[in-house]
């Protein structure tokens, strides 16, 4: 990577004709982010398939990249995000929804973290749900702020039914990392799930207790569609999502803890 390319992060957004009105002030919780002297930020935007509905939305900036799928066959959000990292080159990608909203100064704690400490794969904070009608609510059981040893969040996830104690829609990820995991599941859902049990399989993470994302709540959102909560698909989901991660940690394949391997995901014997 060149000099500039290497001090990058890449924020990445799958968004389906629907969800694309709220670019917009996706856009705008983007810029309000102050980074450190020397980095910056690049916005992909994927549509899922290929419509006319999406790109009226699509802010016109320098920054913001946008890309379509194929024409008439939407793949999904996993799908849509893992095209985008084919335009993700910087050493960091973050995720966004296009529904969602970063809280002022997100980027720079997820940053911050990673930075300091090699051994770290992984971001997350904070999440608030953004209500219908403006307010905000939190969640339970939020875990320490600081590390996030490898393997708790399986362990947590599957001892409360099949629920994380950290987000995954906040996640921001060493690039490296992602692509060696394949980036997000071929799932229907839970694929963001699927990424962060993997991640969590082979490396350490950060949890940032201040509040790092609006998680909006709406009548269209996907994850409150009846098909969402299909008992028998949701167990074949969360059966496949436990498997992976468990044989990555079975295997033993983890990210180096120490400078020397920043960003160079290797088996260990």
């Amino acid at each position: 990577m060149s000099a500039a390319v290497n001090r990058r992060v890449i924020i990445v957004t799958a968004v389906h004709g629907p969800s694309a009105p709220f670019l917009p002030e996706a856009h705008a919780s983007l810029c309000a982010q102050e980074l450190p002297d020397g980095w910056e930020w690049r916005w992909v935007i994927q549509e899922d398939g290929r419509t006319q509905d999406v790109r009226p939305y699509v802010p016109d900036d320098p920054r913001v990249v946008f890309h379509q799928g194929r024409h008439g066959r939407q793949g999904g959000p996993g799908v849509a995000r893992t095209m985008a990292l084919a335009h993700a080159d910087g050493p960091y990608v973050k995720v966004l929804d296009a529904d969602d909203r970063l809280t002022p100064g997100a980027l720079a704690r997820d940053l911050a973290a990673l930075e300091a400490d090699p051994s770290l794969g992984w971001a997350t904070s904070r999440v608030l749900d953004l209500l219908p009608d403006g307010s905000t609510a939190g969640f339970p059981g939020d875990p320490a702020h600081g590390p996030v040893e490898r393997g708790a969040v399986l362990d947590f996830w599957k001892a409360n039914g099949f629920r994380a104690q950290v987000h995954p829609a906040t996640l921001l990820v060493r690039r490296e990392l992602l692509l060696a995991l394949g980036g997000w599941m071929a799932l229907p859902a839970s694929e963001d799930t699927g990424l962060l049990l993997a991640l969590s399989g082979v490396s350490r993470g950060w949890f940032s207790s201040e509040v790092g994302l609006l998680y909006r709540k709406w009548e269209g959102q996907e994850t409150g569609q009846a098909p969402h909560a299909d008992p028998v698909e949701r167990a074949a989901r969360m059966a496949v999502i436990e498997a992976r991660a468990r044989a990555l940690a079975t295997f033993e394949w983890r990210l180096p803890e120490g400078p020397e391997g920043l960003g160079d995901p290797h088996l260990r014997p």
